[in-house]
């Protein structure tokens, strides 16, 4: 094992992927000249010249559209979103191409493209640069949504998702590039769609993804000071969910706990409270809980951004409130 950056291991992938397969390629906003936003793609340029590393304009729609149409004929893009926030400029090609595209020609057509880049708050950019929106492509058939929490999590399925038939949404976080964690030396892949248990635990059992895992896991070490002990599981993928970990969980602590960053409605935690509730009843010693972000576009000011987004307080209450304990 060795410790990496959360850039450093994306990176990694990318290029082990590049490679091993010419046909792959990145395109995006400054991932060529600039060595990418984030400096993710640092480097690559002078390995794979400008034919596989490109830089585009700021026209999002544009070059989701020709990597679409580059993946259908045969070719791997990488497309890289500079935020999520700008990938609804190309939503219509998302959805409507890409997720679609294999049902429509009934098999005739893959479009083997991943599409990157970073998903929610990033401190101080305010509404319009602060959106999660993994439940949106989570409703979308055809999709596949992958939303990592550390390094290692980053690099296998990275790897898995290039190599992937269909479109993937691959969701990062401006606030996590520079964490730092273990990842293995040799090559590995982690498959799209297996949760993973981070910490095991007795009382209640805590699920999110992505950087607010770092919350959750900060809330089960306050909680362990209360005696109670609370599984930790990260999602890492959310669509497909896997419920059956899940459901394992909720019948041994019998309560459950989902954390996420997006808004309340129709969010990835109101799945699965749905599918708990529907299919683990019987095991339920109290509701099913969420804490999400307040259900207002992102404030600016960060007094305001600390009481919109989940935090520690938040979930430890929400904790409290299944254990039927008072704060």
């Amino acid at each position: 094992m060795r410790t990496i950056q959360f850039r450093e291991a994306l990176r990694e992938a990318m290029t082990e992927e590049m490679r091993r397969d010419p046909r792959i390629f990145l395109m995006g906003e400054e991932v060529a000249e600039y060595n990418g936003a984030y400096k993710v793609s640092q480097g690559m340029l002078d390995e794979f010249g400008p034919e596989r590393i490109i830089d585009t304009p700021i026209a999002e729609l544009g070059f989701a559209g020709i990597g679409i149409g580059a993946a259908m004929n045969g070719l791997r893009p990488v497309i890289e979103f500079m935020t999520f926030n700008f990938s609804l400029v190309a939503i219509d090609q998302i959805i409507n191409s890409a997720a679609k595209m294999m049902s429509m020609s009934g098999g005739q057509y893959r479009v083997p493209i991943v599409f990157r880049g970073p998903t929610g708050s990033a401190g101080m950019l305010s509404s319009q640069h602060s959106q999660n929106f993994e439940n949106w492509y989570a409703n979308c058939p055809g999709l596949k949504v992958v939303v990592p929490s550390n390094p290692a999590d980053a690099k296998g399925l990275l790897k898995s998702s290039i190599r992937d038939e269909d479109p993937v949404i691959f969701m990062e976080s401006e606030q996590m590039y520079g964490d730092k964690g273990e990842v293995p030396e040799e090559e590995y892949m982690i498959p799209i769609g297996v949760a993973d248990v981070k910490r095991p635990g007795t009382d209640v059992t805590l699920v999110s993804f992505g950087k607010i895992m770092k919350v959750v896991l900060a809330a089960a070490e306050e909680l362990q000071k209360e005696n109670i002990s609370a599984e930790v599981i990260d999602l890492r993928t959310v669509r497909p969910i896997d419920y059956k970990t899940i459901m394992e969980s909720v019948k041994k602590t019998n309560r459950l706990v989902i954390v996420e960053e997006a808004w309340p409605l129709a969010s990835i935690s109101s799945e699965i409270a749905f599918h708990v509730q529907h299919n683990a009843f019987d095991y339920l010693d109290a509701p099913v809980k969420r804490v999400t972000c307040r259900d207002v576009p992102l404030p600016y000011a960060p007094t305001l951004i600390e009481a919109s987004l989940p935090n520690v307080e938040r979930t430890v209450k929400a904790v409290q409130s299944v254990m039927y304990r008072k704060a």
